[in-house]
């Protein structure tokens, strides 16, 4: 059987892939990234799982969005079944960044609602990309059960991923609004203004919807108008 050279170098990648060090991982990333080959797919997919480095993991799912489709797809929608929160994780984040909407049937209630912070940012990032038309609304009533969970960060996520659907999410921040959590009415009132005004900054909007459910009050007005 006759070794080519494209046989070569994946063989090289995918030990590059297992290195020890994160600037020879690096490198075989940005190598099968540089000179796609589907039979690399599956080492990637397997190293987003176990990756400790943040850029080396950018590298990995940047070399699968390089792939064709319908070589990744399989792979990732199987990944983000994962019982390992971080293979969930950066599947959904390589989903979001692929964007095909073939994925969306793994963008599930349990994957939005994860008790992982990190996989459940990385599911609300994903379904807002892959949210068919029509099923906006939908979705935002499902975000909006994760209204007041975790720090800033998380929330931070949950309210970008709400505005990014528009104007569709204002019911489901309505009753949000009216929920017995103060933190949930928080964190709703707050992603409404950061819709309505984008550049308020959600450090600002967080503490003035903090002190507008302190007050009892809605912090939209006593008419209700936003």
């Amino acid at each position: 059987m006759t070794v080519t050279r494209q046989d070569t170098e994946a063989v090289r990648a995918l030990q590059g892939l297992a290195d020890g060090r994160p600037s020879v991982r690096l490198r075989a990333a940005l190598a099968v990234g540089t000179a796609p080959d589907p039979r690399c797919v599956e080492a990637l997919v397997e190293r987003c799982a176990i990756e400790p480095e943040f850029f080396v993991r950018d590298m990995l799912t940047w070399a699968l969005t390089r792939h064709p489709v319908s070589v990744t797809l399989p792979a990732l929608i199987r990944e983000a079944r994962s019982q390992r929160a971080q293979a969930r994780s950066q599947a959904l984040h390589t989903l979001s960044k692929i964007g095909d909407r073939q994925a969306w049937p793994v963008i599930t209630r349990a994957l939005l609602s994860d008790a992982d912070d990190e996989v459940a940012r990385s599911a609300w990032r994903a379904a807002v990309v892959l949210v068919p038309e029509g099923e906006e609304s939908a979705l935002a009533t499902v975000l909006a059960t994760q209204l007041g969970r975790g720090g800033r960060e998380t929330q931070l996520s949950l309210s970008r991923a709400l505005v990014a659907l528009g104007e569709t999410i204002v019911p489901a921040l309505r009753a949000a609004a009216k929920a017995p959590d103060p933190g949930m009415r928080a964190h709703a009132l707050a992603t409404e203004r950061l819709l309505r005004d984008p550049d308020a900054g959600f450090e600002f909007a967080i503490e003035e919807a903090k002190r507008a459910v302190a007050l009892g009050g809605s912090g939209r007005g006593d008419n209700g108008a936003c």
